[in-house]
Formats: structure tokens, sequence, C-alpha cells
């Protein structure tokens, strides 16, 4: 499955560049589409390998194609891509990049684990159609495109380079965090893993 959809991509990759050449706009839309299915081939090998799974450098999303998908942070979370890199953004916006890669690593590592849903989009929207919302982002009543372009362009990096398994993850494996000036009630529960930045991270 992971090898075949692979090929897919590349084909494509292949097939439609020539065509793709003469234009900008379908080369993005190209590259988009092609970051796209990748997204989904390293999103199906996390789930089946765990967090640490990394693919073969042909199989890695570009930055081209990661600057092509959802260039002005506006478009649906319904791609793995843009689910993460909103995400992130949302969660840590205005923090530095390390802080950034923790909150990739928490998504990843919910991918990764059984106990949440296999797909980033599952992931990030847990819980919204309750409204007991996982990201509190996702569910607040207010709109959730991208307000900073330039951040989001460093937010989408991070994410390309997370699902690419390029980052080491300084959490050591949380699947929970927060702020340190908020005290949930479930922390106490919880064993703390590590403090990043503005954040506290956590495991069950």
């Amino acid at each position: 499955m992971f090898q075949s959809a692979m090929t897919f991509c590349l084909t494509l990759m292949v097939v439609a560049s020539p065509v793709m050449a003469a234009d900008q706009g379908p080369v993005a839309a190209g590259r988009a589409e092609i970051a796209e299915q990748k997204a989904e081939v390293l999103e199906q090998g996390i789930v089946e390998g765990g967090s640490a799974a990394r693919p073969a450098p042909a199989e890695a999303i570009t930055r081209p194609g990661i600057r092509a998908v959802d260039p002005s942070g506006a478009e649906p979370l319904d791609d793995a891509i843009t689910c993460l890199a909103r995400a992130i953004y949302w969660e840590a916006k205005g923090e530095r990049r390390g802080d950034m890669a923790a909150v990739a690593h928490v998504v990843m590592n919910r991918l990764a684990d059984a106990g949440f849903p296999d797909t980033l989009c599952g992931v990030v929207q847990q819980g919204g159609e309750q409204g007991a919302c996982q990201f509190s982002w996702w569910c607040d009543g207010r709109g959730d495109d991208v307000e900073e372009p330039r951040r989001y362009a460093i937010v989408k990096e991070v994410a390309r380079q997370a699902l690419n398994g390029q980052l080491a993850d300084a959490t050591a494996g949380a699947l929970f965090f927060h702020q340190r000036t908020i005290l949930p009630y479930w922390a106490d529960d919880f064993t703390e893993t590590a403090r990043i930045g503005d954040f506290i991270f956590y495991k069950p």
C-alpha cells in the first residue's frame, strides 16, 4: 500500500511536469497535489509504523510542495498538511521554531497512538462534533484562517519536517501539552515529559 501510493505520486510528477511547466498556476497546483498525496502516504506510514517512521528521500515532501499547499492559509482543513500546519499555527504561531516542533510532535504522536484517530485531520478535529475539542482553537467559534502569512510559512516548514520524520522529538513522546500559565484539571493525572518554551508536555 505504502509503496504503490508512492509509485503513483512519482508517476504523476513525471507525467504532469511537462504540461505544468508552461504556467505557474498549474505548476503550483500539481506540486500541491503531489505533496498532499505524499502526506497521505506518510500519514499512513506513521499510523502503521509509529511516529519515528521516516520516508526515503524520494518519498519525502519537498519545500516547493509544502509551499504550494494552502498558500494563503484559507483553504478548508481537509488534507494532512493543512490540518497539521494550521494546528501548529494556532497553538504556537508566536513561539520559537523549537516550540512549534514540539507542538507538531504531540499531533504526530497522537497519530501514531491507537487511542487517537488515524488521520491528522481526525486528530486535530477530534471532539469538535461534541463541542469538547482536543484543540480549543478548532471549536472556539472563531475563524481558522491564517492572519500572519510569514509566520504560517515558518509553520508549514515545521509541518513538512515533522511529516518527513526530520525532527527529533524533544517532548519524549508526549500526547498532551498546555501553556505554562494554565493548569488544566488533567495535569496531575499525567506524567510530565518536558518543558519547552511556553509549554509543558505530558504522557498518560
